[in-house]
């Protein structure tokens, strides 16, 4: 097997942070380098186990920092760039949307020119399902590759955003590029002001737990697992300049989510409080993921078998989870 230098960006963040541990472990003859500001969400210690490792680097940096981005394509000569480095939490992009444009708009393009400056094999592009903006509760409707742009919240928009910057890259420059776009991903070292994360904490406190509206916004749920098998696929076999969605069909309301974790830890729905709605908050994201399908990917969690990991390895890890 030739030996590779991976750039991963925000690899200290949730997905891609599983996506490093995910690549170290199958290709020990990577050089896998995780870029990341090391921002609130963003983590070290989660890879303990890998910082001995002789594959294994660690550059602190932000992605929007030309100054920086640059020279390090330069020096290192990546083969190819898995970029998730995002901010992502929709509420704060309501509240801060100008983080969010820099961040994920001027930091992509930043990555872009360095990765057309050193002639990379490929970058892949890990975008979100919310590009699309929202579907009706019809249960036959799906986002597909072809489904239009039309995001709703800042967050969305700014990686819509960059979607049409890497998409643009490959057209003008022939920068060899994919880009996916995932479902609501969930599993091991998501940091908690995240639905399922957030729910599992409070419930363990005995702390009321939020739920917008009437709990019945519907997202299609996919384990980070399976993302991160995607991801490989698409890295390794992707079509260059071909757009791949990743989606579990697993499509749950958050009320439901929240009562499945109530069940399994025996609480009681009491703890259960609705709050108001969020500002244009979507009502139902579901994926049709056939098209990646057909290069050879399948998701291999139900949604139930991987709830029921996520929660057993949150109980066994509040050294992680605690004092975030």
């Amino acid at each position: 097997m030739t030996r590779k230098k991976i750039l991963i960006t925000g690899g200290a963040g949730f997905i891609g942070g599983n996506f490093v541990q995910y690549m170290i472990n199958k290709y020990p003859r990577y050089d896998i380098y995780n870029l990341d500001l090391l921002t609130y969400v963003g983590d070290l210690t989660k890879y303990r186990d890998l910082e001995q490792k002789d594959n294994y680097f660690f550059v602190k940096a932000d992605i929007a920092d030309r100054k920086t981005v640059l020279p390090l394509f330069e020096k290192e000569q990546f083969d190819c760039v898995v970029h998730f480095a995002a901010e992502s939490h929709v509420d704060r992009s309501i509240t801060d949307p100008e983080v969010f444009v820099r961040t994920n708009v001027l930091g992509t393009q930043v990555l872009l020119d360095a990765a057309k400056h050193i002639g990379v094999k490929k970058f892949v592009h890990v975008s979100t399902d919310e590009v699309y903006g929202e579907l009706d509760f019809d249960p036959a409707t799906f986002f597909t590759e072809e489904t239009p742009l039309r995001p709703n919240s800042p967050y969305s928009a700014s990686k819509a955003s960059s979607d049409f910057l890497v998409r643009a890259y490959h057209e003008t420059y022939g920068l060899p590029v994919n880009i996916t776009r995932c479902s609501n991903n969930y599993g091991p070292f998501q940091f908690p002001e995240k639905l399922i994360p957030l729910t599992i904490s409070r419930m363990l406190h005995d702390e009321k737990v939020p739920v917008y509206g009437d709990g019945r916004n519907v997202r299609d749920w996919i384990h980070v697992y399976d993302h991160c098998t995607a991801l490989d696929l698409v890295l390794h076999e992707g079509v260059n300049g071909e757009v791949y969605n990743v989606g579990g069909r697993n499509e749950r309301n958050n009320l439901e989510v929240v009562k499945t974790i109530i069940r399994t830890l025996g609480k009681s729905e009491d703890l259960i409080e609705f709050v108001t709605d969020r500002l244009g908050h979507d009502k139902r994201y579901a994926i049709n993921p056939l098209k990646l399908e057909r290069l050879g990917w399948k998701a291999t969690y139900s949604f139930e078998t991987g709830i029921a990991q996520t929660i057993e390895w949150y109980l066994k890890n509040k050294w992680w989870w605690g004092n975030l």
